[in-house]
């Protein structure tokens, strides 16, 4: 039988209001990145010098055939006290990168705080700072039924603006997926920036757990290496103690770690991830859950394991933009791991910044359906046949 593990390891520190905000203090929050009633994360103005050139004809109204250069997706339920940051943050983005050629598609999950009502009430908002707006309620319910199942249909919702209007959208579109997190608008922009600079099929973050002593590497049940193994080693009783001990195996990629340069890896989503629209629209790429035969795996590390499929093999983590899912954990993670401004200045003309790609994946990938059921399997389980 399955085990749901992220939420093992899942900690959110954030304390429930214990008296209703009103919505248009959310409101003011989200588009006033000056405002400082909900304490979030701080975050640094980022170096528009170097995203400068992600603004495409920046302040022109678009034109009727134009296409949307930057698709931002998210599933959110029950989160409340982080959308101040999360949404406010992006809205910073939308503002730099020019509405017109942005896109906002939101899936909303039945919540029992604010976070509906919040929604909601940026409608307006949005259609006032001309930016094309989706928003939906799902009553997929991850908690009932196979939790990927749901899981992946709600990821694709917040996808069919995309998807079932291509014409609206380049292949080179750009589509920016964040979870419930804290998140600064330099975050965003270097995924974005990273992908283009590495020309890479997907660009990842570092999400964090705030565990004591100190935040471990969270999406360990998704990502993997590039020699298939985990971030960090999981001993079968499912004890964080290696936690520290990232990339113990594969000297590179710790090193690239420890120098804040991106590396290659098989899977990751981390929070939050930048990916070429084209998989989505040439490929018919979409989220799914484990075929008999395959691993019970997550569907982010499945999306990753078809875009090899397809080969679209340069999937990349930036180690510089580190994520948590409260502001106050946030801050911790940030504080020990570093901002992005931090990681990025002086970088100069540095050939080790990028990536040498490898189009060869791991021969065999670390299945990992239960803390004490682990395995090793081909990387193309139950797809051996059309490699």
């Amino acid at each position: 039988m399955s085990v749901n593990l992220r939420p093992r390891l899942k900690v959110i520190n954030a304390t429930p209001l214990e008296v209703a905000v009103p919505k248009n203090r959310y409101i003011k929050a989200i588009l006033d990145p000056e405002d400082k009633e909900f304490g979030r994360l701080q975050c640094p103005a980022p170096t528009t010098d170097r995203y400068d050139y992600l603004r495409v004809d920046h302040g022109n109204a678009k034109a009727a055939d134009a296409q949307i250069k930057y698709f931002f997706a998210l599933n959110l339920r029950q989160c409340v006290g982080v959308l101040p940051r999360l949404l406010g943050s992006i809205v910073e983005t939308v503002r730099f990168l020019g509405p017109e050629n942005c896109a906002l598609s939101i899936v909303e999950g039945h919540s029992q705080d604010e976070t509906s009502e919040v929604l909601q009430a940026l409608r307006e908002e949005m259609r006032s700072l001309g930016l094309e707006f989706h928003l939906s309620t799902s009553d997929l319910d991850p908690t009932q039924g196979d939790r990927i199942e749901a899981l992946a249909g709600l990821r694709n919702l917040a996808l069919e603006p995309l998807t079932k209007n291509p014409s609206q959208y380049s292949p080179d579109t750009a589509v920016i997926f964040v979870n419930d997190v804290a998140i600064c608008m330099e975050d965003m922009l270097e995924l974005v920036h990273q992908r283009i600079f590495q020309k890479a099929d997907m660009t990842c973050a570092m999400d964090w757990s705030d565990i004591d002593p100190a935040p471990i590497f969270y999406d360990i049940w998704i990502a993997r290496a590039m020699n298939g193994d985990t971030f960090w080693e999981i001993p079968p009783d499912g004890g964080w103690r290696f936690s520290s001990n990232l990339f113990w195996n594969h000297p590179t990629s710790r090193q690239r770690f420890d120098e804040h340069k991106a590396f290659q890896v098989f899977a990751c989503w981390n929070g939050a991830v930048v990916f070429s629209a084209k998989p989505l629209i040439e490929k018919n790429i979409r989220f799914r859950m484990s075929k008999a035969g395959e691993c019970y795996s997550g569907e982010p590390r499945l999306f990753c394991k078809d875009l090899w499929m397809e080969g679209y093999s340069k999937i990349a983590v930036v180690p510089s933009v580190n994520l948590d899912y409260s502001d106050g954990s946030a801050k911790k993670a940030k504080e020990l791991h570093g901002y992005v401004s931090d990681a990025v200045k002086g970088e100069g003309e540095d050939e080790s910044l990028k990536i040498v790609w490898d189009d060869k994946p791991p021969e065999q990938v670390k299945c990992m359906s239960d803390f004490a059921d682990q395995s090793w399997v081909p990387w193309n389980q139950g797809f051996e046949a059309e490699s």
